[in-house]
């Protein structure tokens, strides 16, 4: 509640009661009159709040755990469970505080060695990649992260951290106790709202209307070369990079959709699986140019890793219209639902 003097005729205007009194105004109220006007106010408005947040409850935050680990299957870790095991403190500054920079902050969280040792390290897994819910991702080391208390950091200081500062699950270095590690790993890797741990990089498999199809059944089909600029944002080189895959409307063919449906790419990130941000091909795209499920890279024909948004990323041809090309170029394909 504000209580404005407006050329000496008072105006009582209440968030929750709506009480407005302009212009008519001839007496001042008694403080007992505004203190009982701001009880009530302050019930209106709790009871406005509490009817809210039973009509929008907070979206619970799961992290789900994927890729080569000790049983190989995907695991999905709910918040109580998240809280459970944010044990783990580190007093460092935050490389994404630009406002003072050298403040220290307590941040608790998840030990990421812990993690690792709990599910298990196969040999021959060498990193661990952080997927975000925008499809932002970055790569670590295992070694570094048995080596530093890295964490996923669920407070910063006693509070939940806000999705403008990364929350509610913000990957953590410990730059002030380990300045030497800002050498490997600089500011861009504190990644945002994390939803994906990777351990390794996950076989290639792919959901098509009712198929499940993996490379085995990729390379059955006519393969595509593109040799191009990519439209990745991480790790991929800036300059013509060779993409090998297969088109969109074969692997439909494979899976019997007919090519005049249009196609929905969802990808392992969470934004991919928005409907409000669904990537929709359309027929004619899928059957004019180019759109290919990218499996390898290079001159050598490599896996694409994780690190790179693999194992199956969406690619499309320099011969797609600008408009279709300049689409999202979906990483960690998933799935392809057709559409009438």
């Amino acid at each position: 509640m504000v209580v404005l003097n407006i050329w000496k005729n008072w105006a009582l205007v209440s968030l929750g009661l709506g009480i407005i009194c302009l212009g008519g105004c001839t007496k001042k109220p008694t403080n007992a009159q505004l203190e009982v006007w701001r009880k009530e106010a302050s019930d209106r408005n709790a009871e406005i709040l509490a009817d809210k947040a039973k009509k929008n409850p907070q979206r619970q935050w799961n992290l789900v755990i994927q890729g080569e680990t000790a049983n190989s299957k995907s695991e999905t870790l709910s918040w109580p469970e998240l809280l459970k095991l944010a044990t783990t403190n580190i007093n460092t500054i935050d490389a994404n505080n630009i406002v003072n920079p050298n403040q220290i902050f307590k941040f608790q969280g998840i030990s990421l060695s812990t993690l690792l040792k709990n599910f298990g390290i196969p040999a021959g897994v060498t990193e661990v990649t952080f997927l975000c819910y925008d499809a932002y991702h970055v790569t670590v080391n295992i070694e570094d992260l048995l080596t530093y208390p890295i964490i996923l950091a669920l407070a910063k200081d006693d509070k939940p951290i806000q999705r403008v500062q990364g929350g509610p699950i913000y990957l953590v270095f410990p730059y002030t106790k380990y300045p030497q590690i800002k050498q490997k790993y600089n500011e861009g890797y504190w990644a945002f709202y994390v939803t994906h741990v990777i351990f390794g990089t996950e076989k290639a498999l792919v959901r098509v209307g009712n198929s499940q199809l993996n490379l085995a059944d990729f390379d059955k089909l006519p393969q595509i070369t593109l040799n191009q600029n990519v439209g990745y944002r991480v790790w991929w080189p800036s300059s013509k990079v060779k993409l090998h895959g297969v088109r969109i409307r074969d692997v439909l063919s494979l899976a019997g959709i007919q090519p005049q449906s249009s196609v929905v790419v969802t990808g392992k990130p969470e934004i991919y699986r928005k409907s409000s941000d669904a990537m929709k091909l359309t027929s004619k795209d899928i059957n004019d140019c180019n759109i290919i499920l990218a499996t390898r890279w290079g001159e050598d024909k490599q896996p694409i890793l994780a690190k790179m948004g693999g194992p199956v990323t969406l690619a499309f041809g320099d011969d797609c219209p600008s408009k279709t090309k300049n689409q999202p170029w979906v990483t960690f394909v998933e799935e392809l639902t057709p559409q009438p």
